[in-house]
């Protein structure tokens, strides 16, 4: 499976940050696969901000909820992540992976997939 993200490098604060993850190899309807966002700010450590379940179903970090939406275009095998309301605090790296467990972990564990990441910059 290889997952591909893209989108705009750089993002005005207020604006909405918009990412998609292209994936090949696999489909996102397989059953008890997790579409999952994480993050990496300069300098500082890996964030889980949600997911996007083989069911549709979603869940959220608690403390991105309020400002998080991901989807999912089945049609072309690609799930997306919208970031409202972005500060310079939103600056990541961000990554989309496939899990094959249900875990809020950051870290990479077995099983995984990721992308190789892009850098979102927030900046006016």
């Amino acid at each position: 499976v290889q997952l591909q993200e893209s989108g705009p490098g750089l993002v005005k604060p207020s604006q909405t940050l918009s990412l998609t993850c292209t994936v090949s190899g696999g489909s996102i309807t397989t059953n008890s696969y997790y579409w999952t966002w994480i993050r990496q700010p300069p300098g500082k450590g890996l964030e889980w901000i949600g997911y996007i379940a083989y069911s549709g179903s979603t869940y959220y970090n608690p403390s991105l909820k309020s400002r998080t939406s991901i989807s999912r275009d089945t049609s072309n095998n690609q799930f997306s992540l919208q970031l409202s309301s972005v500060t310079p605090e939103d600056t990541a790296v961000y990554y989309c992976a496939l899990r094959t467990v249900r875990t809020t972990s950051p870290g990479r564990i077995r099983g995984d997939y990721w992308g190789k990441g892009t850098l979102v910059t927030v900046s006016s």
